[in-house]
């Protein structure tokens, strides 16, 4: 009898049901290409659109800080729209849900390139952002039915590769032609390439029985576990740190460093470089170990903001820094995510919308965080020093709950329980 996909989840997040060797044939390698060419234009979009700013103040007719309202639009999208869509659609395949999405995504893109007010451009990105957390949760559902079990957390990572791809290539690729052919540009490749991913999802990804979608009622039991909002909050809490280095990589090349403006793509992909190593690192570490990848990501990345912090004056240390933030931080998310669809076995998809919702939270947390100390006039390097903050605060939180409260267990015989 096929297994339904919540307890196949949960078979896969069970740590005695952890397996050593993943499947690795060609159809496996085309679905996991699918969903991280998803990511990589998801991505691609989400940080080009930062690249940008000034062209769209210019061509709009409005401010710099109204302008950016069209990129906190899309983070309010993934934190709200993700779940809500995700709980919406909990009864569909979760092929059929990705392939909806990426006709959403695609969909909302041309319509930000259509766009010839500041207000249609923010409820463009609005609708796109509600995209992002639901496809990362049906993406990691997918890469782990594809994986098989035990490996959820490297299914993660995979469907992140996409989107730290991005941040070395997509997003300064996106930025270029849109300052050297109009902004409206980027949102028109991007839309191209979430075709050409939905095209790929089409192909690639099966059409089983085992992904099909559960009762509503059955995704929202997740949300009555406390446990799952613990865990979310060290997500918002640790991630933030990224947040709080990545949004002022330019006042540490500028202010900081005292070098030119072109240095800053330099620290960009050095930033992006640590998080595409530390994502497939992180990915191993959480499927053999149940904390590690969270702690050592953590503990890493507060040392090396503190090295920022102290000695980012100078640009090889800085860059030194910028790498090993990246690194050590999203070495932690995929063991976020296990330790979610371990607290909410029934409700996978659910859960990474809500790690990608917290993701954004952080994103919020982190510059808000790092504005204010530079408003209140402690340097440009002051930044890093909210990250070490956040990370304690995250650090605490995990240690007076997670490891003293066990997950529900998982079921005993997969096999036995229907299909929705």
């Amino acid at each position: 009898m096929a297994m339904h996909t919540h307890a196949f989840a949960a078979q896969c997040a069970a740590e005695e049901l952890r397996c050593t060797a993943p499947r690795t044939d060609a159809r496996t390698k085309l679905t996991l290409f699918a969903l991280a060419l998803g990511t990589f234009a998801i991505g691609t979009g989400e940080f080009g659109s930062n690249g940008i700013i000034e062209l769209l103040s210019e061509d709009l007719h409005v401010s710099v800080p109204t302008t950016t309202y069209a990129v906190t639009a899309y983070a309010v999208g993934v934190m709200i729209g993700s779940p809500t869509i995700t709980i919406a659609a909990a009864r569909l395949n979760r092929k059929t849900l990705l392939l909806a999405l990426v006709l959403l995504f695609v969909l909302g893109n041309l319509a930000s390139a259509l766009s010839n007010t500041i207000g249609m451009l923010i409820g463009a990105r609005f609708i796109t952002g509600t995209v992002q957390g639901a496809y990362f949760g049906a993406g990691a559902v997918v890469a782990a039915h594809a994986y098989g079990p035990g490996r959820g957390g490297k299914a993660f990572a995979a469907v992140m590769t996409g989107l730290t791809v991005a941040t070395i290539v997509g997003s300064p690729m996106g930025t270029f032609l849109g300052q050297r052919f109009g902004w409206q540009t980027l949102y028109l490749a991007v839309a191209v390439l979430g075709a050409t991913a939905g095209l790929a999802l089409l192909l690639w990804v099966p059409r089983t029985a085992e992904l099909d979608g559960g009762p509503i009622i059955q995704e929202l039991s997740a949300l009555r576990r406390p446990m799952v909002w613990v865990v979310c909050a060290v997500a918002a809490f640790g991630i933030a740190s990224i947040f709080a280095v990545y949004a002022f990589i330019g006042t540490y090349v500028v202010d900081a460093v005292g070098d030119s403006p072109a240095v800053i793509p330099l620290g960009l992909a050095v930033f992006g470089v640590g998080m595409a190593v530390g994502n497939q690192v992180g990915g191993v570490l959480a499927d053999r170990h149940r904390f590690r990848g969270l702690i050592l990501g953590y503990v890493g990345t507060a040392a090396f903001s503190v090295l920022i912090a102290t000695g980012g004056a100078n640009l090889l240390v800085l860059c030194i820094g910028l790498f090993g933030v990246g690194a050590m931080a999203m070495m932690a998310i995929p063991t976020v995510q296990v330790l979610l669809t371990d607290y909410g076995p029934e409700a996978p998809t659910l859960m990474g919308s809500l790690n990608l919702a917290a993701l954004n939270l952080a994103n919020a947390l982190g510059a808000i965080g790092g504005a204010a100390t530079l408003a209140a006039g402690f340097g440009a390097l002051s930044t890093a020093w909210v990250g070490v903050l956040l990370i304690a605060v995250a650090l605490v939180l995990f240690a007076f709950t997670v490891p003293r409260f066990a997950p529900p267990a998982p079921v005993a015989n997969p096999s036995s329980v229907t299909i929705s």
